[in-house]
């Protein structure tokens, strides 16, 4: 039979102190005599004590723990994300409870739902879909949010994202360097702001180099993972004229057209060149290393839990900020067998991008 477990009373009772001293050595200790602390937490080795963080909860009103929810988990971008969240969560002495939506809004807001019952002290969140009534129904709650890979529309919470619009315009004014004239772009579904945003930039890519938008051939998938992505090769051969080049908005769905190519014969980048999108590190990897927009997932992810730690430790004095970071262009073998480097191009507002050659 089990034994019970070991309660703030039977380490008071051991070390010959108050229930509230042993409280004040686990959540205060600096007020406590170190020659009462050392006794204390002997006793608490001995007994084998551990803190009940339930009990805790109803105390202080919040546990030590954020949540992060993402559009899918089984994605290497949101992976490396959650990591760099993990890290300034740690940092911090907080956890992290990890939730996967599968660009489901009804499963997200499931979530919201039980991150709120678990009184998490802050929330961020990749939204399935445009910034709406449940997310700020939370906040008007009381639970911070900060906006993980998509920017806010206001300056009234923290956001951190990538500039997706500039990286579109890098990737389709890289094939366009390369003499493509018949484009793609496969991402989708169209609901998600990132393949939004990358479509755009990848028209306005178009248009800047005097070619007609209308040319760019989309196929939106149903999903950003390599299943769909060999499902929109198999369509892009089938088409006429055939496109030359594609632009993928995720590298998942890349190294999905890149199988299904390679299965059916067609030689990249000869026949066909293929641009990803994240930089994930299959990427580099690949049968032919993928050329792919990179984006700086590790730092996405500690910048927005810095930023929602910021948020919950400040209160009232916290300033909004919402940081964008600018994407960068990898090139490799899937794009262009010179692997040279691209010229740097400047944009309004920003320091300009480089295109980085393989190795990278």
């Amino acid at each position: 039979m089990s034994r019970p477990p070991v309660s703030i009373r039977d380490v008071a009772s051991k070390a010959g102190v108050s229930v509230g001293t042993v409280s004040n050595v686990l959540n205060r200790p600096d007020i406590v005599a170190e020659s009462t602390r050392r006794r204390v937490l002997d006793a608490i080795r001995d007994l084998g004590f551990v803190r009940n963080e339930s009990a805790r909860h109803l105390r202080v009103g919040h546990s030590r723990t954020v949540g992060l929810v993402v559009l899918d988990v089984a994605n290497p971008f949101f992976t490396d994300v959650a990591r760099g969240v993990e890290d300034a969560a740690s940092d911090a002495g907080l956890a992290v409870i990890l939730c996967n939506s599968d660009d489901d809004p009804a499963k997200e807001s499931r979530y919201l739902d039980l991150l709120e019952e678990q009184r998490v002290q802050g929330i961020l969140i990749t939204p399935v879909t445009a910034i709406n009534d449940r997310l700020e129904h939370v906040r008007r709650r009381g639970t911070p949010i900060v906006l993980l890979d998509r920017m806010a529309t206001d300056d009234t919470q923290c956001s951190v994202a990538v500039n997706d619009v500039l990286g579109g315009e890098l990737a389709i004014g890289h094939l366009l360097s390369q003499g493509h004239e018949y484009l793609a772009f496969v991402g989708g579904p169209f609901t998600i702001r990132q393949v939004q945003d990358r479509h755009q930039g990848a028209v306005q890519a178009m248009r800047a180099a005097g070619q007609d938008a209308g040319e760019l051939r989309t196929v939106e998938s149903s999903a950003l993972n390599v299943a769909a992505g060999r499902d929109a090769a198999a369509r892009l051969l089938g088409t006429r004229p055939r496109p030359t080049a594609v632009f993928c908005a995720n590298d998942l769905l890349a190294l999905g057209v890149l199988q299904e190519m390679t299965r059916r014969g067609v030689r990249i980048p000869k026949e066909f060149a293929i641009v990803g999108y994240d930089d994930i590190d299959f990427a580099a990897a690949a049968a032919v290393p993928l050329t792919s927009v990179r984006q700086p997932r590790q730092l996405l992810g500690r910048t927005a839990a810095e930023l929602l730690i910021e948020e919950v430790t400040e209160d009232s004095s916290h300033q909004h900020r919402q940081v964008v970071f600018d994407p960068e262009l990898v090139v490799r073998d899937s794009s262009d067998r010179t692997i040279g480097r691209l010229p740097r191009r400047r944009r309004p507002g920003n320091k300009g991008v480089t295109a980085t050659p393989y190795p990278a």
